[in-house]
């Protein structure tokens, strides 16, 4: 479902027939991107050990049982980037990937701004990110709307 782009408006008319042709598959990589990326957040952790991620940040900031916490943050990095990659249960998974990076932002990182020095500026553009696919959905090329053929 491109939309017409007005040829114009482009500084270079020729590239209309091409913007147009990839535009149905930018949103659909955008989604791929933003949630592939978070599984090796998961996997570090995993690798890491839980418990240790538990103590250093989920009891500092007073989510108890903060193991249980631990397994959470990896369950929606690991299983939930997968399935956000794939469009597969995407709002939930981005909805709640959106919640842990709002509160890994403004919680953890919030001391600074910037990412050079472990700011929420980072954490703070991912989570807008996964808001934007929790309210879009999975999209056209998504396992919800291909496959299932419904969304949340």
């Amino acid at each position: 479902m491109a939309s017409d782009i007005d040829r114009n408006r482009l500084l270079i008319p020729g590239l209309a027939t091409f913007y147009s042709s990839v535009e149905p598959y930018t949103y659909p990589f955008m989604r791929f991107v933003v949630g592939a990326l978070l599984i090796p957040h998961g996997i570090e952790k995993l690798e890491r050990g839980v418990s240790v991620f538990a103590a250093n940040n989920p009891a500092k900031l007073g989510f108890y049982p903060p193991t249980v916490w631990g397994w959470v943050v990896v369950a929606i990095e690991v299983i939930g980037g997968t399935c956000i990659a794939l469009g597969l249960f995407t709002r939930f998974f981005a909805a709640a990937a959106a919640i842990e990076l709002a509160i890994v932002a403004f919680g953890v990182h919030s001391a600074t701004w910037s990412w050079t020095t472990r700011g929420m500026e980072y954490p703070l553009m991912w989570g807008c990110m996964m808001l934007i696919v929790a309210l879009r959905g999975g999209g056209e090329y998504s396992i919800d709307r291909k496959y299932l053929g419904r969304e949340l």
